[in-house]
């Protein structure tokens, strides 16, 4: 799917997703990945829903963001408990959500102006 919104001039937007990628702003991504509006973290090192561990936030908690946004593949599944902890104890709000929704939600909150961060796993 092809997404238009209006430019947010220096800053990343998803302008397209699919089935095993995610556009952001030109470059197409076909793995796993992290996004603010201002850094790319990628390849994110989870290959699928299954192999999502604690450790892997490690990397969204040095950015500090308000809220995380989990894309956790094609349908929502949710994680267990263990595997947020880092971030309830960082005391970050994070959703859980299918990555297509997630990528339409970081676009809006980006464009808000919010300080967000996607994990999007393709």
């Amino acid at each position: 799917m092809k997404l238009h919104l209006t430019r947010a001039e220096g800053k990343n937007l998803i302008t397209g997703y699919g089935s095993g990628w995610v556009q952001i702003n030109e470059s197409r991504h076909t793995a796993s990945l992290i996004l603010t509006p201002t850094q790319v973290l990628a390849p994110w090192p989870v290959e699928s829903f299954e192999a999502l561990a604690a450790e892997h936030f490690r990397a969204a908690l040095d950015l500090v963001p308000e809220i995380l946004l989990l894309g956790v593949g094609a349908r929502l599944r949710f994680p267990p408990a263990a595997c947020l902890k880092l971030l309830i104890e960082a005391n970050i709000g994070f959703e859980v959500m299918d990555t297509a929704a997630a990528c339409r939600t970081y676009n809006i909150l980006m464009a808000e102006g919010r300080n967000v961060a996607a994990a999007l796993i393709i």
